[in-house]
């Protein structure tokens, strides 16, 4: 009989990346697999058992090939001809961050529940964050094996 945890048994934890020189989709796999809680032996689809994610130094990703100028990110405004896109390029002079929430977004479930987890991001340029106080784990992009993304 499989057993499931209550919302009480449930505790999160808090990660710290540093994006610098990190490739986009590469970063945002191993950060939906965090908050998603699949790095944990208490995983269950549907239940928000993830961790928190720190992302810092947002401003030196990097996008491999020539995506970061041709690649294509689509919006609708609810009227008749009203699709509008843009690139990595325009959306980082805009929000910095922004293209690396869209990933992760895309790799999280539609709905309520992921949109609940994606408040588990936080993003920000530069080294400094307000975080600090909630004992962050570091976790080494490079160092990091592919198959095994974070065990506890």
């Amino acid at each position: 009989m499989t057993k499931f945890l209550k919302k009480d048994q449930l505790s999160s934890l808090w990660y710290e990346i540093d994006a610098r020189n990190a490739v986009v989709g590469r970063l945002a796999s191993v950060i939906s697999k965090i908050i998603r809680g699949k790095n944990k032996a208490t995983y269950t689809p549907h239940m928000d058992s993830g961790d928190f994610v720190v992302v810092k130094n947002i401003e030196q990703i990097k996008f491999t090939g020539k995506k970061f100028q041709n690649k294509k990110y689509y919006r609708h405004t609810g009227y008749p001809g009203g699709i509008k896109e843009t690139t990595p390029e325009k959306l980082k002079e805009k929000k910095p961050g922004e293209t690396l929430k869209l990933a992760v977004k895309r790799m999280l479930p539609g709905g309520v529940l992921g949109k609940k987890q994606l408040t588990k991001l936080k993003i920000y340029s530069g080294d400094n964050h307000p975080h600090s106080a909630q004992n962050l784990k570091v976790i080494e992009l490079d160092k990091l094996n592919t198959k095994n993304i974070v065990r506890n």
